[in-house]
């Protein structure tokens, strides 16, 4: 059985089983992780030896008393939409409540929603204590009996969304819906010609009318009747903050090219009608394009063909009559999508009654360069915008795309070392939120404590309105990461691939969540307005500035993203480091370019934000932040040296670590009287080995230097030594606690005191620490 990345059973079209991951960077990968795992020959295993430079991750249920000293409940609501429904800022470019009071969302994904009640109530209230204000649901409400019409729906499906609902709703959480992702449907009785068994429908959605009868049917049942659990239904209930119509589809992307004849004929038939519309009569259109054909024609059926993806990238489509037909078939299909996703606002709205703002999906295009702004347009008719976008290493092996084997080969690739790469580097349309409905940090690369970090960093900067951690997995901690019904040699187990629960993601979330959340860092005016007219998106002429290929290893060939260099350049892609990048289609007004040379410094690898709070020394491999309330750096900290911030000073001995550290009171550092110090290393199962290796790509083109998995271990956690000290320029502190993983009070701890302030250094275990007068 293969399962994709939400852990849904998937076809043979869309097997994980050769799937893919990852892109590479290659740096030191020995030296990155020795602190982890004792180096012997090219092996690194957890021996006995070692366990004096680990400690096991082993927190207890959190049964959630009020004694915690770690507890973030309270910056939620007391019920979410309790002011009422999420609305735009007057600016368009983020979230306000009800009463208009702005409103930031940390958020994760959640597959918890068809757990039971009592497991629903504990995971809401933990994410809520972590900080999280804002859960995807992405679920499948179409019915999956072989002997199903179209119009039938999950029921158990949709009554897990309306319990999850409920559940988050009380702790404050808000939730973002995703109904639709257009897989593994058994499509006999549906009606969908071409189209049998269990397949596929990429792209059949946006022009389909059968197709999305039976979607508004499902939707219709998910939102119109009442929700048992709260006594409304959900399209009058504003703790659903956002609709998102589908998951990651779009008509720009590779899978337009596996639609079956039945529905390329009956898009080509559109395309018929358009053209008409445009031109006046096919006639009039063939002359346009020097009478150029494609398979798929029948000019006496009023059927144009849609050219294929790799036809409108080719050398010969920027040539005569080509060149226009490629340019027609653009702007067509960016009609049609913009068309569907007006129309299906106007349903949610005016027929279903939602008072949700919308988001249309969150999928990429096929060429960032010459289709990505395009791509971003045709989704401008919702409200919100949205990217799936992950941040990972290579990983190499035959469930790749969903779990971690034995035998697999990986890298890792940390983004410390390789900024161009953050998931935030995005081109964000002037008036629409930016939301990353799906990303994470992916195993097995294990530099992840950077990741909340960075993303609580770059994400206030750049104004990026939710980065949706995938995935929750589990309840609480996911402290037992392996698949236990899969046995490997030796009686291994595979990990899961796309969980967000572990120490160091889920664990780095209290700081960087309140960090966030409260705004500490401030988000800097537009370093780039692109204003592009709607002709140029359509001819596919190049922009000043384009976004660095995104990667889903479930649907790309290949282990890696690609960097989007233009040649020629008129603009630095470290702009995206520096604020934000924004976007304006449809304006034939001159783009916005900011000089911001002196913000980057070539020669020393070094980019700073236009705010002067972030640092990133890509060089060096470590990032830096500087705020009143918030301080901290991540990264290669044993190589960078002692740190010196405007309060505090970080020195750490591990090779890899991410240090946070925030004013609990919503003081300034220097005059805060609650301090959290937060800091995450490394972590790998007990037992974990990794050997060093070169390993091929899945089509032997590419050998990549990283490591290969001897053993995945086993349960619990082992999280690499703290070896660091923080000092704080604040008079008033004069005790430490350790607090343990749920929040409670651990051991106090020497806080050493000086005229200045105080020092401390960190014990070997723990995640936070707590210093007060």
């Amino acid at each position: 059985m293969t399962r994709d990345r939400y852990g849904r059973t998937l076809t043979p079209t869309l097997s994980l089983g050769t799937g893919r991951g990852g892109r590479l960077a290659c740096w030191e990968l020995v030296v990155a992780v020795a602190v982890l795992l004792a180096t012997t020959s090219l092996s690194r295993a957890q021996s006995a030896d070692e366990f004096a430079d680990t400690w096991a991750f082993t927190p207890k249920t959190d049964t959630f008393a009020s004694s915690a000293f770690l507890d973030l409940r309270d910056m939620n609501e007391t019920t979410a939409g309790g002011h009422g429904f999420i609305r735009l800022s007057a600016d368009g470019r983020s979230f306000v409540r009800g009463d208009g009071q702005p409103i930031r969302f940390w958020c994760v994904g959640s597959g918890e929603y068809q757990a039971d009640a009592a497991e629903l109530a504990s995971h809401a209230r933990f994410l809520a204590k972590m900080g999280v204000n804002m859960v995807r649901i992405h679920a499948q409400i179409w019915s999956t009996d072989k002997a199903s019409k179209v119009t039938d729906t999950n029921d158990k499906e949709i009554d897990g969304i309306w319990r999850a609902v409920a559940a988050f709703r009380k702790q404050g959480i808000y939730v973002t819906i995703s109904p639709y992702w257009a897989t593994g449907m058994n499509v006999d009785n549906w009606g969908i010609d071409g189209y049998t068994g269990q397949s596929d429908l990429w792209g059949v959605l946006f022009f389909n009318p059968r197709l999305q009868e039976g979607y508004k049917a499902w939707v219709r049942k998910l939102y119109t009747q009442v929700n048992p659990y709260t006594g409304v239904a959900l399209a009058k209930d504003p703790a659903v903050a956002i609709i998102q119509v589908q998951n990651e589809d779009g008509l720009f992307f590779w899978t337009l090219q596996s639609m079956k004849k039945p529905q390329q004929d009956l898009l080509g038939r559109f395309f018929g009608q358009w053209l008409v519309r445009a031109y006046g009569s096919l006639d009039k259109a063939r002359a346009a394009w020097s009478n150029s054909s494609a398979d798929g024609d029948d000019w006496n059926s009023g059927i144009a063909a849609v050219l294929p993806v790799w036809a409108w990238l080719s050398d010969d489509s920027y040539k005569d009559g080509r060149a226009v037909r490629v340019t027609d078939t653009l702007h067509f299909l960016a009609d049609t999508e913009r068309r569907f996703y007006t129309d299906m606002a106007a349903f949610y709205r005016n027929d279903l009654g939602c008072g949700q703002l919308i988001n249309a999906s969150n999928w990429t295009t096929a060429d960032a360069v010459r289709l990505g702004d395009l791509g971003r347009y045709a989704n401008t008719s919702a409200d919100v915008m949205a990217v799936n976008k992950y941040f990972t290493g290579v990983h190499v092996g035959p469930n790749d795309g969903w779990r971690i084997d034995e035998g697999d080969g990986f890298t890792n690739n940390p983004a410390v070392l390789n900024p161009r790469m953050l998931p935030t580097n995005l081109k964000q349309p002037v008036g629409h939120p930016m939301l990353i409905t799906e990303s994470t940090w992916v195993s097995p690369m294990d530099d992840q404590s950077e990741g909340p970090f960075l993303m609580a960093a770059y994400q206030s900067l750049c104004g990026v309105s939710g980065f949706y951690w995938f995935s929750c997995t589990t309840p609480q901690y996911d402290t037992d990461p392996f698949m236990p019904w899969w046995t490997l040699a030796g009686g291994q187990h595979p990990l899961r691939k796309w969980s967000n629960g572990g120490p160091m993601l889920m664990g780095m979330f209290p700081a960087a969540a309140m960090m966030y959340r409260r705004g500490d860092l401030a988000q800097a005016d537009p370093v780039i307005i692109e204003r592009r007219p709607l002709a140029d998106l359509y001819a596919r002429k190049v922009p000043l500035l384009a976004e660095d290929a995104g990667f889903d290893p479930n649907r790309y060939a290949g282990e890696r993203g690609a960097q989007s260099n233009i040649a020629g350049a008129k603009v630095d892609p470290m702009a995206f480091l520096v604020g934000p990048v924004a976007a304006e289609y449809g304006s034939n007004q001159p783009s916005t370019v900011r000089d911001i040379s002196s913000f980057i410094d070539d020669a020393k690898k070094i980019v700073k934000s236009a705010t002067g709070q972030i640092a990133m020394h890509y060089g060096d491999g470590y990032c830096t932040i500087d705020s009143p309330k918030s301080q901290g750096a991540c990264g290669l900290l044993a190589k960078a040296g002692a740190i010196q911030l405007s309060t505090i000073g970080i020195d750490s001995k591990n090779q890899f670590a991410s240090v946070l550290v925030v004013a609990l009171d919503d003081k300034s550092l220097d005059q805060s009287r609650s301090v959290l110090v937060q800091i995450g290393t490394r972590a790998r199962p007990t037992g974990w080995i990794e050997q060093a290796a070169k390993f091929p790509s899945h089509d032997g083109k590419t050998t990549y230097d990283g490591f290969k998995i001897i053993n995945t271990g086993q349960s619990p956690w082992r999280i690499v030594t703290n070896r660091a000290t923080v000092t704080i320029r604040n008079t008033l502190l004069s005790h430490a606690r350790a607090l343990d993983a749920n929040g409670y009070a651990g051991a106090l701890q020497n806080l050493e005191r000086s005229a200045t302030g105080a020092s401390l250094a960190l014990p070997a275990d723990g995640l936070y620490f707590l210093l007060t007068p």
